[in-house]
This record gives structure tokens, C-alpha cells and sequence, in this order.
């Protein structure tokens, strides 16, 4: 494992934002705490579904530190488990609903070419989701997208995967 180009502060706060090395830029970090906060705390998508989305981002970066976290308001909201590893590579076969997969498309033409969403994928999103709702998952998606890629860029990480681990939404908006 390479050494980290940026280590995290040495304050331990108790929110994981804050603790990692995005921590050594305080004029941004509290922003993006608070936007993290404004996602998990709109109204408008359920928790399940934008766990789904971080979860697929996750996967798409490799983020070993994002694929090992669950949060609780998710689990709450219904997500398991055995239903989070359906998030991979064959999520159509699965036992995911018509929703969730929709979602993960969503993810993923997100996270792989946003300019060019297909007009089929566009209407099916549009007969299931609000505007605001989708909005919200966009907004959701960059959120975890960014402050995923920075910690894989910024280094550290370890090789192997983590515990699975589930935190309250706090850990990572207070």
C-alpha cells in the first residue's frame, strides 16, 4: 500500500468528513458537511434510494471506505443487507424493485457520461420520479461522488475491504 499523499488532521472530532484528510481544508469542509447534511435531510427521496446511489458511486470509484459503510436511516428505511449487494454488476437480474433499478441507471449514466442520458431512460424517470426528486438524486450523486473520488485521490486507502460498518447520518453531518 502506497503512503497517503494527505493525512488527516490530528483532532479527532467524531465525524468521519471531518476526520478524513478533507479535514486540512476547514474553509471548504464545513460546506460540504453541511450539503451532506441537506442530502440525507431532504424530504424528497427515501434514505433506501440514496443509499442505492451511494452505494453504486461507491462501487464505480472503489471506495473501500464508501463500500463498507451502511447507514442506519437506510437499513431503517428497509434497505438490508442482502439487498445492498444486489447494487453490483448484475443488478437487473436481481430481486431489486423496478424503482431501485431505475435508480441505478440513473447512477450510472451519472457517473458515466451525464450529457448523454437516453431519451428511454429520461422518460422512465420521469413517470416514476418528480422533478425535485430527481434533482435531489443528481445532487446526491455529486455529493458522494466528489467527496468519494477526493479520498481516493488524496490516498490511503486500504487495499483490502473493510468491516461493514453502519452509521447514524450524524456521524457524517454534525
Amino acid at each position: 500500500m502506497s503512503a497517503p499523499r494527505a493525512t488527516a488532521p490530528g483532532q479527532r472530532s467524531g465525524n468521519v468528513i471531518r476526520d478524513s484528510a478533507l479535514g486540512r481544508v476547514p474553509e471548504t469542509v464545513e460546506e460540504i458537511i453541511r450539503l451532506n447534511g441537506a442530502v440525507w435531510g431532504n424530504p424528497h427521496v427515501a434514505p433506501a434510494l440514496l443509499e442505492i446511489l451511494r452505494l453504486r458511486n461507491a462501487r464505480t470509484v472503489n471506495c473501500v471506505f464508501c463500500k463498507s459503510v451502511r447507514y442506519e436511516s437506510a437499513r431503517a428505511d428497509g434497505l438490508t443487507e442482502e439487498r445492498a449487494q444486489m447494487i453490483g454488476e448484475h443488478y437487473q437480474g436481481s430481486a431489486l424493485t423496478a424503482r431501485e433499478k431505475l435508480v441505478i441507471a440513473l447512477a450510472d449514466c451519472y457517473l458515466g457520461f451525464p450529457a448523454a442520458v437516453p431519451a428511454e431512460l429520461a422518460q422512465r424517470l420521469r413517470a416514476e420520479f418528480s422533478g425535485a426528486q430527481i434533482a435531489t438524486m443528481l445532487v446526491a450523486l455529486m455529493t458522494f461522488n466528489f467527496t468519494s473520488r477526493t479520498a481516493v485521490s488524496i490516498g490511503g486507502m486500504p487495499e483490502g475491504p473493510l468491516p461493514l460498518t453502519v452509521l447514524p447520518v450524524s456521524v457524517t453531518t454534525a
